[in-house]
């Protein structure tokens, strides 16, 4: 069993974006449309009767909508931001905050590339990771699980280092991994965080960030969140991000008990 193996049987939804009611500018359209160009996620645009100017719907495969979100919280947290935002610490955890018609991607499979081939299709993953972040934060109970591939870019990105400092004081069991490069693994045990450290191709090429709040296996408690995505040899990324139960701490249980 591997992370790329969990990663291969998981059987991803059908999901759909529609631009109801557009005032705005072209230009939000075409940058909406270009951030799913590449997904599974199509994005279409339509007079609706009864839904505010500027909305977006989420549709399941069946065209029911699943939830809506203003055209403005997508760009505010998507369209006008970029990677940066979050490596540079000017986007907070309590900043964290994702539309619902974005949260609500959950269980749809992503292909995305990195740097250089694309500066902007790794940003969901991205925004998610730190909305499953804010999640554990606000919990302040649980644990916490995250891969950085090498452990030095907890440190040296300072966003990071911010955000698992807060993770590293709070009452939340953090756990990090990744390969130890530049002393990683020992720079990034001062934020007060456990530290997992080895060069299989799960802790080199895997990215994932699940939180685990305490009770989370019984009914009406939180549900667990996970994300899960796996690099292939051209840097291209496949994952998906979950809250179903089953789902999110089947990604836990593998890294606690192999990582």
């Amino acid at each position: 069993m591997s992370l790329r193996r969990l990663l291969a049987e998981y059987d991803g939804a059908e999901r759909s974006l529609l631009l109801a009611n557009r005032s705005q500018p072209e230009q939000l359209r075409s940058m909406l449309a270009g951030m799913f160009s590449e997904q599974s996620v199509s994005v279409d645009e339509a007079a609706v009767e009864g839904v505010p100017e500027n909305t977006v719907l989420l549709l399941d495969g069946d065209g029911e909508v699943l939830a809506q979100s203003p055209l403005s919280a997508v760009a505010e947290s998507l369209l006008f931001t970029n990677s940066d935002a979050f490596v540079t610490g000017s986007t907070s955890l309590a900043e964290a905050n994702l539309p619902a018609v974005i949260t609500g991607m959950e269980g749809v499979q992503f292909r995305l590339r990195g740097y250089p081939q694309s500066h902007k299709e790794k940003l969901l993953l991205i925004a998610v990771s730190r909305h499953i972040e804010r999640a554990a934060w606000e919990h302040d109970a649980g644990t916490h699980r995250a891969s950085f591939q090498r452990l030095s870019r907890i440190v040296d990105e300072q966003g990071t280092q911010r955000v698992y400092r807060q993770l590293g004081e709070s009452n939340v069991d953090t756990h990090v991994y990744g390969v130890d490069d530049d002393g990683g693994a020992e720079r990034a045990a001062e934020l007060g965080v456990t530290v997992h450290a080895g060069d299989s191709a799960d802790y080199r090429d895997s990215w994932f960030v699940v939180h685990r709040p305490p009770g989370a296996e019984q009914p009406g408690e939180p549900n667990p969140l996970a994300l899960l995505a796996v690099q292939d040899e051209d840097g291209v990324w496949d994952g998906f991000f979950t809250t179903e139960s089953d789902e999110a701490l089947a990604v836990d249980d593998y890294v606690r008990r192999e990582l």
